[in-house]
């Protein structure tokens, strides 16, 4: 039997041992979902704190509750190491690492040059690797694909090689890793229907494409798409201002439209692991081919300056009130990058807060999903939100949790600056809104 039918049987009937390197927001779903359809998991990670709690079954992200972990690395479908020799034991292999950017804009391979390095060591015949890490068009073809050769196996013979871009949103209570569509594209056609296979087993819809580069723009068009669209609305909600239009109303009334229109609505700034780099690494790589991103460069412009602009807003409020930003004391309502979730990652509070700092003022927060925030070397701890906005001379909504209750927070605070159009349908002189 050649190595893709040998590898096609053990994905078919569950024995084939997966592997998933990067047990973060994308790989313990994952790993979960794998072991949930019934195959066995070996997840790998250079933290001994995420290898130690998953091997006790207790969950680090939001989305995967430790009662649903606990019972697969009970039953011992699941389980993790620091030992990445042991990558010789399995037969698929999905990366799942970072993808920072450097502050020049220009992507961090090194956690995928790294995950690859070691993959490369233990590779063996009728071996699939899977990269999920968010890259640059022509990743896995121009970067893994050399890197793996070098074992002098064959790419669709002795190996097999896809891409297949994670779509986790975190918090989202509909969509989660099971039933998200999944695209997969390989090196070669085999490549390809086996990273179908392979995923078939454990999710709801696999969507095939022809290259890895296809399966690689995807995942950045869908951000792109979100990210220039964030930004045209931005800059929209800064034109209203400046006319004295509420810029929410414009948009609700809007979306009154059957066809041709999609609601998006502005913000104090993009967070997240992906709306605010994934689109760079577009941007990066066609720099490459002598062709300029002129949207993608302007709308990051136009979302970068959202915090001052909210800053801004913060001080010309405070200003109504015969109080100046320097010496203030702010208390910012939410600091996740979005609600009804525990991740700051690139979350627009902390640039918010720095520059409230800046210009003198002493700042706090509430968050139920945050009880800690390490900021410019320094710890703050949330306090509670009556406490915060009694004290305050100014609340600032930046992240909407549902876990607020607005109504006392209007009730609380002498000032408020509503960037997420949270007390919408409330009325008070006290209401600054975006």
């Amino acid at each position: 039997m050649s190595h893709f039918d040998v590898l096609s049987t053990k994905i078919q009937n569950k024995t084939a041992v997966s592997g998933i390197v990067g047990l973060g927001y994308v790989g313990l779903p994952l790993a979960v979902e794998f072991a949930r359809a019934g195959l066995p998991v070996l997840g790998f990670d250079i933290s001994r704190v995420k290898v130690e709690s998953l091997n006790r079954g207790e969950s680090y992200i939001q989305d995967v509750p430790s009662s649903i972990l606990g019972a697969h690395v009970a039953s011992g479908k699941l389980s993790a190491t620091m030992d990445f020799s042991r990558i010789a034991e399995t037969d698929t292999i999905n990366i799942c690492v970072p993808t920072p950017l450097r502050k020049t804009k220009d992507p961090d391979m090194s956690f995928i040059v790294s995950a690859t390095e070691e993959i490369t060591k233990y590779l063996h015949p009728g071996m699939l690797i899977i990269l999920e890490s968010t890259t640059y068009p022509g990743t896995t073809d121009e970067l893994l694909l050399p890197m793996l050769e070098k074992s002098g196996l064959r790419c669709g013979e002795d190996f097999f090689l896809c891409f297949s871009p994670e779509r986790v949103d975190p918090g989202n209570p509909n969509f989660h890793t099971y039933n998200i569509p999944k695209v997969v594209g390989g090196i070669t056609p085999a490549c390809t229907e086996l990273g179908r296979q392979f995923y078939s087993q454990s999710l709801e819809t696999v969507v095939p494409v022809g290259s890895t580069s296809v399966a690689e723009m995807v995942k950045l068009l869908e951000n792109t798409f979100r990210m220039i669209n964030i930004g045209m609305v931005n800059e929209l909600a800064m034109m209203c201002d400046r006319m004295g239009i509420n810029v929410w109303e414009v948009i609700d009334a809007a979306a009154t439209k059957p066809f041709g229109f999609m609601p998006f609505y502005p913000g104090p700034g993009l967070g997240g692991h992906c709306i605010p780099i994934d689109p760079f690494y577009l941007s990066w790589k066609t720099r490459q081919a002598g062709i300029e991103a002129r949207f993608i460069e302007l709308a990051g412009y136009i979302n970068g300056q959202m915090p001052h602009f909210v800053v801004d807003k913060i001080q010309n409020a405070l200003n109504d009130h015969s109080k100046s930003v320097k010496g203030s004391r702010v208390h910012i309502l939410g600091v996740a990058y979005k609600k009804n979730i525990d991740d700051v990652r690139e979350s627009p509070a902390l640039d918010i807060i720095h520059l409230l700092k800046q210009r003198g003022a002493t700042v706090t927060y509430s968050d139920p999903y945050i009880r800690d925030l390490r900021h410019e070397g320094q710890e703050m701890a949330a306090i509670g939100v009556d406490e915060g906005c009694r004290a305050a001379d100014c609340a600032v909504i930046v992240t909407d949790h549902r876990d607020f209750d607005y109504g006392q927070v209007l009730e609380a605070s002498k000032l408020i600056v509503d960037t997420r159009n949270a007390l919408k349908g409330m009325q008070s002189e006290k209401i600054v809104r975006l």
